[in-house]
């Protein structure tokens, strides 16, 4: 653990928003990178030194949708948190498919982002040096969720965004057991409105696919209940 400022970057084209939000951030202790348009956001050479990434989508040059694929290709661990006034629930969907983390409609409440940025940044240090460690059995998978990487029977290997990894490792943690929906989207999630519920379903068929070459393996959708882990341990 180290006792630097968390850092974030934040692409928002609104001037009098960047301004107040970025000002926000950084009364919270947050040290960020404010930019003004997509083109410059893609310039950057890296952002593995960033412990957040917050997008608009409506952005000058390139927009976020297509900078969150850039950066989840640049970096797999990385959290990403969409901050737009896009509200329809295919743009919340497509923005999760392309690997965010999260997606916040405008207006927002300040107290809301900032309370899930430090959920984020929580669950990004907490015991760090103990989860690289860890490597957990999912059947003939084995998670390393330190690394964020699973390793398939045949000896290949994917890597993994941070929520996917969490969420595997919840359901294997609760494997052959009914997991209620709710109490899903509360401990991985932290809250279980109905768009955080799409998410999660989204995350969920993203499972299925990475875990298919183990037929043992399940995630069965239990109607009006939740789900069922279904795996040998």
């Amino acid at each position: 653990m180290t006792d630097r400022k968390p850092r974030l970057l934040y692409v928002e084209d609104d001037e009098a928003l960047g301004q107040l939000t970025r000002d926000q951030l950084e009364d919270a202790g947050m040290e960020t990178l404010w930019l003004r348009s997509g083109t410059e956001a893609a310039e950057l050479d890296q952002v593995d030194g960033y412990d957040l990434i917050v997008l608009d989508i409506n952005l000058p040059g390139m927009d976020g949708f297509d900078l969150a694929s850039r950066f989840r290709a640049r970096s797999e661990s990385i959290p990403i948190l969409f901050l737009s006034a896009r509200a329809l629930p295919d743009d919340r969907i497509h923005g999760l498919r392309l690997g965010a983390d999260d997606y916040l409609v405008k207006p927002f409440d300040i107290q809301e982002l900032l309370l899930k940025i430090r959920i984020f940044l929580k669950r990004r240090t907490v015991n760090q040096d103990a989860l690289a460690r860890e490597v957990i059995p999912v059947g003939a998978y084995r998670l390393d969720k330190g690394n964020l990487i699973l390793l398939a029977p045949d000896g290949s290997s994917r890597r993994m965004t941070s929520k996917e990894a969490e969420l595997l490792d919840y359901l294997a943690r609760h494997a052959n057991r009914l997991i209620r929906r709710s109490q899903l989207l509360m401990d991985v999630w932290g809250n279980d409105d109905y768009f955080l519920g799409r998410s999660m379903d989204v995350f969920i068929s993203r499972l299925r696919k990475y875990l298919a070459a183990d037929s043992r393996i399940r995630i069965e959708a239990i109607h009006g209940i939740g789900f069922q882990f279904v795996c040998p341990v």
